[in-house]
């Protein structure tokens, strides 16, 4: 497999054609320029039921980078393939952070209610994180100026994507989805 570089607006539309969670970008052009698919070049993937908002035909015909429509679904652009490549839970949390904020940008402030008990989880900036507690190990979202800790375990960090999700609209069902791709 190899890997190239696009710009946003090529991702987005590439994203806004998508058919089925977990379907890949391979498999998504391979469909809109009608060509056969590639027997044992892609990993078969099963897919869930989940409730996702189709995006609508003139949504697609116009492709804008930014602002990203709020009714945009994260669903949209989580590729499977793409989050089994990061690396370790850490990378794959990040990588689901970096989706919710392509997807909704204008709503991302939001995360930053999203507390412990005695300290943060999301911040503006890396020296917040640290004021607010000792061995925080910040990391940038990227492509965000938001940063997140990281140095809780899996099941703080499952917690986190949850109300994540939930903050951001996201059903219940919804939001145990997103939480499991951890």
């Amino acid at each position: 497999m190899k890997t190239i570089e696009i710009d946003d607006e090529l991702y987005q539309y590439i994203a806004s054609n998508t058919q089925s969670i977990g379907e890949s970008a391979s498999q998504i052009l391979r469909r809109l320029l009608e060509l056969e698919p590639v027997q044992g070049a892609s990993v078969a993937v099963q897919t869930e039921v989940t409730q996702v908002e189709p995006v609508p035909e003139e949504s697609k015909a116009e492709v804008k980078p930014e602002p990203v429509k709020e009714s945009a679904n994260v669903f949209n652009i989580l590729n499977k393939e793409e989050l089994a490549m990061q690396k370790g839970v850490v990378g794959r949390f990040l990588f689901i952070l970096a989706a919710f904020h392509r997807t909704h940008k204008a709503q991302f402030n939001k995360v930053l209610e999203i507390k412990g008990r005695d300290r943060i989880y999301f911040a503006m900036s890396k020296e917040a994180l640290l004021e607010s507690g000792s061995s925080m190990n910040p990391k940038n979202i990227t492509d965000s100026e938001y940063w997140v800790m990281t140095n809780s375990n899996t099941t703080r960090k499952k917690m986190m994507l949850h109300e994540v999700a939930l903050i951001l609209g996201y059903t219940e069902q919804q939001a145990e989805t997103v939480r499991d791709y951890l």
